[in-house]
């Protein structure tokens, strides 16, 4: 039962992670495996060896459901993403407006009383939306590698992983931002039909983002530890900034259209991606009573 749980915790990461909007981070601290997750990652880097071999089968478990999850996603999203933007930017508005007040309820013990921290919010949905603003990045042709845009690659993957696995603005939402996330789908799908065209830029994303991780777990699983309740309203203010950045989303895409309005706004999909973030924290509550059991 542990290998299924885990494979169904890391499949819905994958999904996260593919889109923006909502970081497979997110997912993990909706279902209650958040602390865990970081101090495996930070165990795999620097643990004794009874911690790294811990860390590994529990990796491993939840890195099966992840490539599942994400390959059936990067098959379907590289057709969909450009032609229905509206709808799915209203989805992503779902995931991020419903769990912003999970995360809250959730937290409430380490945020109540601690109203000064509000700052660190502040500053969080500041950074997201000044990125969002000051960056017009058009998408960038991955298929044609320079040295210029390797660098720019690697930086962005680097960044990008760090928002993944924080509980708040998605990397995916990072990369929509830096005018990556369509050609690196695109990329990802078109390898995955055996077009090595874009390996190289593929292979350059990823080691930015191996560089990434490792630099910035520990620094996460001690911020947790030390200064939860500043990180938690970092978190929420990171969340709340990238509503901005959906929003905006449709001006990054290689034929840029307009930014989301009411008119195109889809009350449908944003009660989808409500009612999949509601559910999500349903299924932490299976979760919890099977591992109990």
């Amino acid at each position: 039962m542990n290998y299924v749980l885990n494979f169904i915790r890391g499949f819905c990461m994958a999904l996260a992670d593919s889109v923006p909007g909502v970081s497979g981070g997110t997912i993990a601290f909706l279902l209650g495996f958040y602390d865990k997750f970081i101090g495996a990652l930070d165990n795999l880097i620097s643990g004794t060896k009874e911690e790294r071999k811990e860390a590994v089968f529990f990796l491993i478990k939840l890195g099966i459901g992840w490539i599942v999850g994400f390959v059936l996603a990067m098959l379907v999203l590289g057709s969909v993403f450009e032609s229905h933007i509206y709808a799915i930017s209203s989805l992503f508005l779902g995931f991020v407006m419903v769990s912003i007040p999970i995360i809250i309820m959730e937290e409430k013990e380490v945020l109540k009383g601690k109203y000064k921290n509000i700052i660190f919010a502040v500053i969080g949905a500041v950074l997201v939306v000044l990125i969002s603003i000051f960056n017009p990045t058009a998408d960038v042709d991955i298929a044609h590698l320079t040295f210029g845009s390797a660098i720019y690659i690697f930086i962005t993957g680097a960044i990008a992983i760090t928002a993944m696995v924080l509980p708040g603005i998605s990397g995916s939402t990072l990369l929509l931002i830096f005018g990556l996330y369509l050609p690196i789908v695109t990329g990802i799908k078109e390898l995955l039909h055996l077009n090595f065209a874009y390996f190289p830029a593929l292979c350059v994303a990823g080691i930015g983002m191996l560089v990434g991780i490792v630099s910035i777990i520990k620094l996460i699983r001690k911020c947790l530890e030390k200064h939860r309740s500043q990180t938690i309203y970092f978190v929420i203010g990171l969340m709340i900034g990238s509503l901005v950045s959906i929003v905006r989303g449709p001006m990054t895409l290689d034929v840029p259209q307009d930014a989301m309005s009411f008119q195109t706004f889809s009350i449908v999909f944003f009660i989808i991606g409500g009612v999949v973030i509601v559910g999500l924290q349903k299924l932490r509550t299976v979760f919890e009573k099977k591992e109990e059991k």
